[in-house]
């Protein structure tokens, strides 16, 4: 079985506007640096379209109707002062959210033995009934509710190394014992959650807040004493990844030094509770990652890393 990637052309489509962070060029380069010689066996694949049913099991129906219908056919709209939507956008967003739910299926099938979404835009913010911090859907939300419902697990662990709390993720899993959400992030810095008391209502948050300037040790001595243990305790049947690539030292929107090496770790670290306790089923998907050379490297790191899983 093969790593398989995801992705789809409509996704560098999505445009926000000059100046954003959240740019068409950050999966451009990240693409870029997965066609290299050390890619060659990446199982490529489109990325379909999500179905309002599945967006359905994590938001209301008439929340992604309301979405949908905010696109512009021209121009740009501001659904706030980060998250802009243009023509393409709700294609991007759908794709993206299916990407997540196909890579679901290929690796919950034995299709692929992990996968990695390459696409945009980014979910990890967008909580229930609401759009916010670049993001439409909650993409790896929406793929745990995927391997819930279509493939029958009952416990789904989503490990967040984003340099931003996942309040949206958190939102949706904090009422649910058979979710797991852990997140390791810089605080305080936006969107002003992730505080180590809120733990959802079954111990199954994890929240481990780094203050500004933390680095390599911090980051590593955080996951192994407090991440790593709640989720040996939680025993998940799939691990999904939200894999930001912001904490790298380069990133302009964060104050955190971590280096592509930390991406390698944590993903070989990940790689070997999977094959001890979930039949090595890894489905991980891209995040922020505002420093287009940074995101191109450690995203090809963090990759790699799964390819060797």
């Amino acid at each position: 079985m093969y790593t398989s990637l995801f992705s789809h052309p409509s996704c560098i489509e999505h445009d926000t506007g000059i100046g954003h962070p959240e740019c068409p060029e950050r999966l451009k380069a990240v693409l870029a640096a997965l066609e290299g010689e050390a890619f060659h066996f990446l199982d490529r694949r489109e990325a379909p379209r999500a179905e309002v049913e599945q967006l359905a099991r994590v938001h209301p129906v008439a929340y992604i109707e309301r979405v949908l219908a905010s696109i512009p056919a021209e121009g740009h709209v501001e659904l706030d002062n980060d998250t802009i939507l243009s023509p393409s956008s709700g294609e991007a967003a759908l794709r993206a959210a299916g990407a997540v739910c196909a890579a679901v299926d290929a690796v919950m099938t034995g299709e692929a033995r992990n996968a990695f979404c390459a696409t945009r835009p980014p979910g990890h913010h967008a909580e229930i009934a609401k759009a916010m911090g670049f993001c439409l859907f909650n993409n790896v939300a929406v793929g745990a509710e995927q391997a819930r419902k279509v493939h029958g697990i009952s416990r789904v662990a989503v490990i967040d190394f984003d340099v931003h709390h996942g309040n949206g993720t958190q939102d949706i899993f904090q009422n649910d014992p058979g979710l797991f959400y852990a997140s390791i992030h810089q605080a305080p810095l936006y969107p002003g959650t992730g505080f180590v008391e809120e733990r959802g209502v079954a111990d199954n948050i994890v929240n481990v807040p780094l203050p500004a300037m933390s680095g390599s040790p911090e980051f590593r001595h955080a996951m192994s004493s407090r991440i790593f243990p709640a989720l040996e305790h939680f025993l998940p049947e799939l691990i999904m990844i939200s894999a930001g690539f912001d904490a790298h030292t380069r990133d302009p929107l964060a104050s955190l030094h971590l280096v592509d090496d930390d991406y390698v770790w944590v993903t070989r670290k990940l790689g070997e509770f999977a094959r001890e306790y979930c039949g090595a089923r890894i489905v991980s998907t891209l995040e922020g990652g505002y420093d287009i050379r940074a995101l191109a490297s450690s995203c090809a790191a963090h990759v790699q890393e799964l390819m060797a899983a």
